[in-house]
């Protein structure tokens, strides 16, 4: 969805984040801005119809409005000129990385980028992404597009063929950047990752985001959305994601929205 809001696409950066609410009656949920726009004052938000109220935004048509658009929220990307840097783009993560890789291309580094979704139909700005890549890799878990396997596999064969990264960003499920923090710290190159756990408020107040890095409680909605992967206690953040399942069931039920 591409949203008029003109105050945030003006101080929108990579790596940042927006928090919506449809109507008076719903809630509040993060989305990482895909793209914006200050000139025309747009955001583009991309979403899996999952739950209660990403079905509800899924029902929207142009010209529809949202009651509530805040942002940016998170700290922005530390886009600098690293070198050689592979971003890495799993699922719906494939749409926050797109900013990224435009700026850090913009910055004057080498980019290669890697796309992976459970099959073609779910891989999204393929033309965008690999506009600005160096190099541009896509694979999928039942090989209908590009190489069959994930994205650890390719930048596994990367690290093998003897190629120098400097930097590796990873935006998607948490398992998948689990991997791939995982794979890079054999290999101590420096990783990046951007969290998405349950939030609130947005602006640290409730706590719900918080998340273990190195041993120390962090707020995902203040203190990043981007982490050192290495530190990420990836267990605990999956397990926090899975506490309201059977509450965000019976949301949709009493919406009826199916699941």
């Amino acid at each position: 969805m591409v949203v008029k809001a003109p105050l945030v696409a003006k101080k929108a950066q990579a790596g940042q984040f927006i928090i919506l609410r449809i109507d008076e009656q719903g809630e509040r949920i993060p989305l990482t801005i895909a793209d914006y726009n200050g000139k025309k004052g747009t955001v583009t938000i991309i979403f899996m119809e999952v739950g209660k109220t990403t079905k509800q935004l899924g029902t929207l048509n142009v010209g529809d409005k949202i009651l509530n658009f805040v942002g940016p929220l998170g700290v922005p990307s530390e886009i600098e000129k690293y070198g050689t840097v592979v971003c890495i783009g799993g699922g719906v993560g494939i749409a926050p990385l797109y900013p990224v890789i435009r700026a850090l291309k913009q910055a004057g580094n080498n980019v290669i980028s890697i796309l992976g979704a459970r099959n073609e139909k779910l891989l999204m700005l393929e033309k965008e992404i690999e506009e600005y890549s160096d190099e541009f890799h896509i694979c999928t878990d039942d090989g209908s597009k590009g190489t069959k396997g994930f994205v650890s596999n390719v930048l596994q064969n990367l690290i093998d063929d003897g190629k120098k990264i400097d930097v590796v960003w990873a935006i998607g499920p948490v398992i998948m950047m689990k991997v791939v923090a995982d794979l890079t710290r054999k290999y101590d190159i420096k990783t990046i990752v951007s969290l998405n756990p349950i939030m609130v408020d947005g602006t640290g107040m409730c706590g719900g985001c918080r998340v273990s890095v190195g041993n120390e409680t962090k707020f995902a909605c203040v203190d990043g959305p981007e982490f050192d992967g290495h530190l990420v206690d990836f267990d605990n953040l999956m397990l926090r994601n899975r506490r309201f399942i059977c509450e965000e069931d019976e949301a949709c039920k009493c919406a009826g929205v199916e699941i």
